[in-house]
């Protein structure tokens, strides 16, 4: 019998390979954010009136009751965490310590997007702890129909009708399925639509920057309402409040509990609301091209 192969030289990578991944926060620059030490953050809302007309001399001052409310974003900690044996950093290659509390960090930062993501058409609470329902108003689609021009227009126009200031910064949060049928739309590849020199500048998930006045970002984490479905969001800087008690934080210790492994412990506490209804916009579309 040959044995050979039995002495045959393996070799091995000294840098550890993370498999694919979304490695940060896509969504926490396009909300608003606070750091707070409380339980819950309110978030006040101030509605609007009217102005009335003045019908005679030396009339009497209006006394107007502008409509308060407010939503209020309850904090939870999340946290991820590992160990490992103290023989096991001296046996291996690589540090697996260092790597394992990057790859913890990686699932932190996505967990963040995650808690947004719900928190845009999920229940919020106003500020007695009753739940306020995503407006049926608010969203476009019903899952039977792949995100098309004409679906993106009637989102700008819901934006319009609610009064939305043009000028507020917009982001539009779509799958992957859905940049493949964007990369498809004459109205967004072609130089008859589309400055010829923004086509060359194309941002990561290859869309025009600021087409049609959004900020396109693609998410694998968006909520599928059924099989074959995808909730897209469209959505202001004013949309969602996110109250953060504490952000992101590592540690890693020996445990003596333990035979003194190394612990590998991320945590962190916050929690997002949907502030204002009319600054949402859902886009309920069959995942297909």
């Amino acid at each position: 019998m040959n044995t050979v192969a039995n002495v045959f030289v393996q070799t091995f990578e000294n840098n550890v390979r993370h498999l694919a991944q979304q490695s940060v926060t896509k969504l926490r620059g396009k909300v608003q954010e606070r750091s707070t030490s409380s339980v819950n953050h309110n978030w006040e809302r101030m509605g609007t009136i009217e102005a009335l007309a003045k019908t005679t001399r030396l009339q009497a001052t209006p006394s107007q009751d502008v409509p308060w409310s407010r939503r209020r974003s309850v904090a939870l900690t999340y946290n991820a965490a590992d160990s490992t044996e103290q023989e096991d950093p001296v046996q291996m290659l690589v540090d697996p310590n260092s790597n394992i509390t990057r790859a913890l960090a990686m699932a932190m930062r996505r967990k963040v997007d995650s808690v947004i993501i719900a928190a845009a058409t999920g229940d919020a609470e106003d500020g007695a702890g009753s739940a306020v329902t995503f407006p049926a108003g608010q969203t476009i689609g019903d899952g039977s129909a792949a995100i098309s021009f004409d679906y993106i227009t009637q989102v700008q126009e819901l934006f319009m009708q609610n009064n939305i200031d043009p000028d507020m910064g917009k982001c539009f949060v779509v799958g992957p399925t859905q940049v493949r049928k964007l990369m498809q739309l004459t109205e967004q590849t072609s130089a008859d639509y589309v400055n010829r020199q923004a086509l060359q500048t194309l941002n990561s998930a290859g869309i025009v920057p600021n087409w049609m006045g959004f900020t396109w970002i693609m998410s694998t984490l968006l909520l599928a309402p059924s099989s074959g479905e995808l909730s897209c969001l469209a959505f202001t800087d004013r949309a969602i409040g996110l109250a953060v008690n504490k952000d992101i934080t590592a540690r890693v210790a020996e445990d003596p509990s333990v035979s003194f492994a190394w612990r590998i412990y991320l945590h962190m506490t916050l929690g997002a609301v949907r502030v204002e209804d009319e600054q949402i916009v859902e886009l309920h579309v069959a995942d297909t091209v």
